[in-house]
């Protein structure tokens, strides 16, 4: 057992605790009940329902782990975060009970055989999606349960422990045959860590251009490559009915993947020598068609490491990629290649080509088609039928066109900016084929597509719709469309020809739960759950999307939450607390579109602001802080004026409804929202304090780019001092609480990004309060951490906002 914990806290400054001292030794704290009860409701089970909506799957979720649970031995190699006693990743999100519901009857049962405690997760139906697939992870490996629904009853079918380092690779043969990746070796066979090295870690590069992202959790040593290649190696198998047959030899499985026709596997192995400048993902490997006893058919591709890929968000390697098999035929592979060499700035007619090969995959590959821009993939129908996505995403330019796979012909369908919410028609319904796959379903003789859009953003707000996609007028009919008032989007089609459809609705005062609607018989939507409200304490609190103008006439949004009972004419204005991620546009149109519902239920997470309304804030969630390109420049290039401009609109806005105190206002972000907190402390005085956790602080730790920026440092020195606030942390005097995780595993985001903006701040005198957390990564998760970051932000805000003198 780990002895209690404590957290050290480094402070500038004026204090909470209302000493001197440069540290504060301070135990675990909670907040106020009303913000611990809402954090620690318990969750609404997941979901997971059957193609013919007959069985119901809920995995229940615990709210959090403990911060012990966090503290578990850990590696961090290769980019990969993973438990040295069990062959898995170390953190993760468990599931500690199923059960089952009939659609039909209503009836719910418990599931037998499951092991006690219970750590599940890769959830996986079978084809006839008469048995469920789920792994169970305990302190000495990972084993493979089978759930019956004809039994209810769960259980263990492996003998030796899966592998699932790089992905639990869970692939259904069939009905009753399963593969997956086993360990080798006993997990304490591992290397141990010399005391004394052979030598040096060591280096080169001999003039070979390699920019890379800020990975986090590399390879740093010949030791940590030995320890990577021992977690990595598994043995393919199958298992039936609890036997398990090894498929080929033991080999570092980056991905496993099945032909159509359950004939074939295409393999990419991991092989030598390993990066330390990338992650696992971007080491060299091997591409490899085999046959089901892991025999090696064809040899597809030997890939260089990811290192050598120029900098610039649409340039590439000058390799093949994306292999995939095509869903609407037995065993054929299909990949891209560059035509410009990688690089997209290259004035070529056309930067890809997809080619193709099929089995026995004796033959030549062939060429199936070029695209202008940059190959995304391919969605398949059949012989007449298939949907190519092309796009760049330093225009934030997407397009689809028609492609016809027997006679080659090729149609643009739509394009769009992809910031453009309004303009997205929506993904088309698939149903399965004879394969088991899920291909493109067309409706009226074949001359239509089915477009579902969960999101369905319009000037009204966000209304999910379902349509039908014309394909000789390209136009798309709104066949229905979520009702003002609720928020109801398709979770599923069940059955296309009919318009038989699972959706999920809620409102204000609408827990979300499932419907069965019937879109033909227009009979009333059936129920076929019935979650309560976890959160009763947010009743009463009202929800608003509020709409207005920055200076230069980009029109804004933000969602207004008011505490329960507020009157302002009685009240008056309250302390706001504004929180804010910023986006980069294009278009000016499509930055000032309307995104979110009024209409959602209010649900609350640990990053949410929203715990504040019931401690008497009034808060500005999702404010929009757009960063629109002008004058054919970047939009990178006005970043902090920008920001300004979208400040000083949303305080103005609540100051004219009178629900917020101008005096009294505080502004906040997680991440890139903590990169735009600390620039408006830095650059203006609009705020009475900030919150900013996990963020990054100093531009030139990432010197290859960041968030939507591709220019390098050495390309734009200037932009990457200005849009850095430790460039101006002697500016910053507005009382600032930095928090961040001590394990941050997000490009970009190290933990020393905080470290150094606090004692930037301190060396020149500011208000600051650094909150260091233990074993958390970018996004945290022990339960006595997030309470405790609860607590540090209400203090604050209580300090600095509310009781602001």
């Amino acid at each position: 057992m780990i002895k209690k914990l404590h957290l050290c806290f480094l402070i500038a400054g004026a204090c909470i605790s209302l000493n001197a001292l440069a540290q504060d030794a301070v135990s675990y704290q909670s907040p106020p009940k009303e913000i611990a009860d809402l954090l620690l409701a318990k969750p609404t089970p997941g979901v997971s329902i059957d193609g013919k909506a007959e069985w119901i799957l809920f995995s229940e979720r615990n709210s959090y782990p403990s911060v012990e649970e966090l503290a578990m031995p850990e590696y961090r190699i290769a980019g990969l975060r993973l438990n040295p006693n069990n062959y898995s990743p170390s953190r993760q999100t468990y599931i500690n009970n199923f059960s089952l519901k009939n659609i039909k009857t209503d009836k719910t049962f418990p599931v037998t055989g499951l092991p006690t405690p219970l750590y599940a997760g890769s959830i996986s139906w079978n084809p006839s999606e008469n048995k469920i697939a789920f792994t169970n992870t305990t302190q000495k490996g990972v084993d493979l349960y089978i759930m019956d629904l004809a039994t209810k009853k769960a259980t263990k079918v492996n003998k030796a422990f899966l592998n699932v380092v790089l992905g639990s690779g869970l692939t259904w043969l069939n009905d009753n045959t399963i593969i997956y990746r086993t360990a080798t070796k006993p997990a304490s066979a591992a290397p141990a860590k010399p005391l004394m090295p052979k030598g040096p870690t060591i280096q080169q590069n001999l003039g070979k251009a390699a920019p890379s992202a800020t990975y986090q959790d590399l390879i740093k040593s010949p030791f940590d490559e030995q320890l990577f290649e021992f977690y990595g190696t598994s043995q393919l198998v199958k298992n039936t009915g609890g036997v398990e047959t090894p498929i080929g030899k033991p080999a570092i499985y980056g991905s496993v993947s099945l032909s159509p026709d359950k004939t074939y596997m295409m393999i990419e192995t991991i092989r030598k020598p390993f990066s330390y400048l990338v992650s696992a993902g971007g080491f060299p490997s091997t591409v490899t068609i085999t046959d089901l006893t892991g025999k090696t058919i064809k040899v597809l591709a030997e890939l260089p490491s990811s290192e050598g890929t120029p900098s610039g968000y649409d340039n590439l390697q000058n390799v093949p990629r994306g292999f995939d098999w095509r869903d609407d035929e037995p065993a054929t592979i299909v990949w891209a290649k560059p035509l410009d060499s990688g690089l997209i700035k290259k004035n070529v007619p056309f930067h890809d080509a997809v080619y193709a090969l099929s089995a026995p995959f004796t033959g030549s590959e062939k060429e199936l088609f070029k695209t202008v821009t940059r190959y995304r993939g391919v969605q398949w129908g059949d012989a007449n039928l298939a949907l190519i996505m092309e796009g760049l995403r330093s225009k934030q330019t997407s397009k689809v066109s028609r492609y016809n796979p027997t006679t080659g012909a090729i149609e643009e369908l739509y394009s769009r900016n992809q910031t453009d919410a309004y303009g997205n028609p929506g993904s088309p319904v698939t149903t399965k084929n004879k394969y088991g796959r899920q291909v493109i379903h067309t409706v009226d003789n074949g001359t239509k597509l089915l477009m579902y859009n969960t999101v369905g953003s319009s000037e009204k707000g966000d209304l999910p719709f379902l349509a039908k996609f014309d394909l000789s007028t390209k136009k798309n009919e709104i066949i229905w469309r979520s009702t003002e008032g609720t928020f109801e989007y398709i979770s599923d089609v069940i059955d296309p020809e009919k318009l038989v459809l699972l959706t999920r609705k809620e409102s204000q005062k609408l827990v979300p739960n499932y419907y069965i609607k019937n879109l033909v018989l227009r009979i009333a939507d059936r129920s076929v759950t019935n979650f309560t409200n976890p959160y009763p304490s947010l009743e009463g609190i009202t929800k608003e999307k509020i709409s207005y103008k920055r200076a230069d006439g980009v029109d804004l949004t933000g969602d207004l939450y008011l505490p329960k009972g507020y009157n302002k004419d009685k009240d008056g204005p309250l302390p706001t607390l504004i929180w804010a991620y910023p986006r980069e546009f294009n278009s000016a149109a499509d930055a000032a579109q309307i995104r979110g519902s009024k209409d959602k239920f209010t649900t609350i997470s640990w990053a949410s602001p929203i715990f504040w309304v019931t401690r008497g804030y009034a808060v500005l969630d999702n404010a929009e802080m757009p960063i629109v390109a002008k004058d054919a420049k970047k939009p990178n290039d006005t970043f902090v004026d920008q920001l300004q401009l979208n400040a000083e609109a949303a305080i103005n806005k609540l100051a004219d409804l009178g629900v917020g105190d101008r005096k009294r206002m505080a502004v906040g972000g997680h991440s890139y929202g903590a990169f735009m907190t600390a620039n408006l402390l830095a650059h203006t005085n609009l705020f009475a304090a900030g919150i900013a956790r996990s963020g990054a602080y100093n531009r030139t730790l990432t010197p290859f780019g960041f968030q939507n920026e591709e220019r390098t440092y050495w390309q734009a020195p200037q932009l990457y001092y200005e849009m850095s606030p430790f460039s101006y942390a002697d500016k910053i005097k507005t009382p600032i609480l930095l928090i961040h995780g001590d394990s941050d595993d997000n490009p970009g985001t190290f933990p020393i990004n905080s470290e150094r903006l606090f004692n930037a701040i301190k060396g020149a005198g500011g208000t600051t309060r650094f909150v260091f957390l233990p074993y958390e990564a970018h996004s945290y998760r022990g339960k006595e951490n997030l309470l405790h970051m609860l607590w540090e932000q209400d203090q604050w805000l209580e300090k600095y906002v509310k009781n602001k003198k």
